[in-house]
C-alpha cells in the first residue's frame, strides 16, 4: 500500500509547518475537528434536503417550480458531500470515531459508498495527487486526457466542450456503475482494494437497495414515472456537474503539477508534503458564501497537506501555509475568483486535447 515518503526538504518544510499549525490551535484553545459552526451547517443542509424532497412529493406545485427544486436538491446534496461526508470520511467532522463513521454514510444517502470512497480518495487520491498511474480521478482516459503523460486520441480535441456533459453524468455513472465495479472487481484504478469485511458488505447492499427504493420507487408512486423521471435526471445532472467540477478546480488546472508513477514501486519524484503544494491549488478563498457552500474545499493545499483537520479552519491556517510555501521557494497556487479557476481548467483541458 501507498507510504508517505520524505526527503530532507520534504521533512524540515513540513515538520517547521506542521508545528506552527499545531501552535495556532493551541493558543486558540480549540480542536482541529468539527464544531459548532459545522454542526449548525450539517443539521441546516440535511433539514432542507429533507425538506425540499418531502415538498416534491406532498406539494402540488407547477412543473417548473419542480423541476428547479430539483436542481437546487441537486446543489443541496452535493453541499451534504462537501461539508458532512468529506470531512466524517477524513474523520475531521468530529474528535468521536462513531461519529465521523455515522455521517460518513450521508455518502451512502447520496447514492455512493463510503468504505469505496475512503480507500479511493484518503488513501489514494491524497497519496498520489495527479500521479498518473495510481490517481483515479484522473483515470478517465480515453474520455477524457487529464494528464500530460496520458495516451491520446482524437476525440480528445473536443474535450473541452464535451467534457461538461461528462462532468453533468458523473453522478449518475458513480451511483449505477462505478461503485459495483470497484466493488466486483475489489480494485480502485490499478490498486487492490483491502479486504471488504461482512460488515461492509453488508452496508453496501443495504444501501444500494434503499437508494432506488427512496429515489426511485417512492416518488414514482406518489408523483408518477414522468414526473419522477424528469425530476430525478435534473436532480443528478446539477450534483454531477457541481461535485466534478469542484474537486477539477483543485488539481486540473493550468499551475498544477502532474507526474507520473511506476506502478510496480509507486515511487513519485516529488516527497510528499512537497508533491501536495505543487499538484494542488486554492480558488476564490475571499467568497465566504463558496467557501460555505463547498466545505473549504476551495483551500484545497490546506487540506492536502492537513486532511484530519476539517475545513472550518483552513481559511484560518491559510496564511500560515502560504507564509511557509514562499519561505521554502515552494509555490503556493491560487485563482483569486472561482471564474479564474474555471478559465484555467477548461483551457488546460483543451491543451490536453491537443495532439501531443
Amino acid at each position: 500500500m501507498p507510504k508517505v515518503i520524505f526527503n530532507n526538504k520534504s521533512r524540515a518544510f513540513f515538520d517547521s509547518l506542521k508545528a506552527d499549525v499545531d501552535h495556532y490551535f493551541q493558543e486558540k484553545k480549540i480542536h482541529k475537528t468539527g464544531n459548532a459552526e459545522l454542526y449548525a451547517k450539517a443539521a441546516v443542509l440535511i433539514i432542507i434536503a429533507v425538506s425540499v424532497y418531502l415538498s416534491l412529493l406532498f406539494l402540488q406545485m407547477p412543473p417548473v417550480v419542480a423541476i428547479l427544486l430539483c436542481i437546487f436538491l441537486g446543489f443541496v446534496l452535493a453541499s451534504i458531500g462537501f461539508n458532512v461526508m468529506h470531512d466524517a470520511c477524513h474523520g475531521s467532522f468530529s474528535e468521536k470515531k462513531w461519529v465521523n463513521e455515522f455521517f460518513g454514510l450521508s455518502l451512502n444517502a447520496l447514492g455512493g459508498n463510503a468504505f469505496l470512497w475512503k480507500f479511493k480518495h484518503n488513501i489514494l487520491h491524497h497519496s498520489y495527487p495527479n500521479i498518473d498511474g495510481m490517481d483515479d480521478d484522473i483515470a478517465k482516459s480515453p474520455l477524457m486526457r487529464q494528464a500530460p503523460t496520458q495516451k491520446w486520441v482524437p476525440a480528445h480535441k473536443f474535450q473541452h466542450i464535451y467534457v461538461v456533459l461528462v462532468y453533468a453524468l458523473a453522478s449518475f455513472a458513480w451511483v449505477f456503475i462505478m461503485d459495483f465495479n470497484k466493488y466486483f472487481k475489489q480494485k480502485v484504478y490499478t490498486s487492490e482494494i483491502h479486504k471488504i469485511n461482512l460488515k461492509e458488505h453488508i452496508i453496501f447492499w443495504t444501501s444500494k437497495v434503499l437508494y432506488p427504493l427512496f429515489y426511485i420507487l417512492i416518488p414514482v408512486y406518489f408523483v408518477g414515472w414522468n414526473a419522477w423521471m424528469w425530476g430525478f435526471i435534473c436532480m443528478h445532472l446539477s450534483m454531477g456537474l457541481t461535485l466534478a467540477l469542484t474537486f477539477q478546480l483543485a488539481h486540473v488546472v493550468e499551475e498544477a503539477e502532474f507526474q507520473v508513477a511506476g506502478l510496480e514501486t509507486k515511487h513519485i519524484e516529488s516527497e510528499w508534503a512537497v508533491h501536495q503544494v505543487k499538484s494542488t491549488s486554492n480558488f476564490a478563498p475571499k467568497n465566504i458564501f463558496l467557501n460555505w457552500f463547498v466545505g473549504g474545499l476551495n483551500f484545497q493545499i490546506e487540506h492536502h497537506l492537513f486532511p484530519r483537520i476539517s475545513h472550518v479552519h483552513y481559511r484560518h491556517i491559510s496564511p500560515i501555509v502560504r507564509k511557509h510555501c514562499v519561505e521554502n521557494g515552494l509555490p503556493y497556487n491560487q485563482h483569486n475568483t472561482m471564474s479564474e479557476a474555471i478559465v484555467s481548467h477548461f483551457r488546460l483541458m483543451k491543451h490536453f486535447g491537443s495532439k501531443p
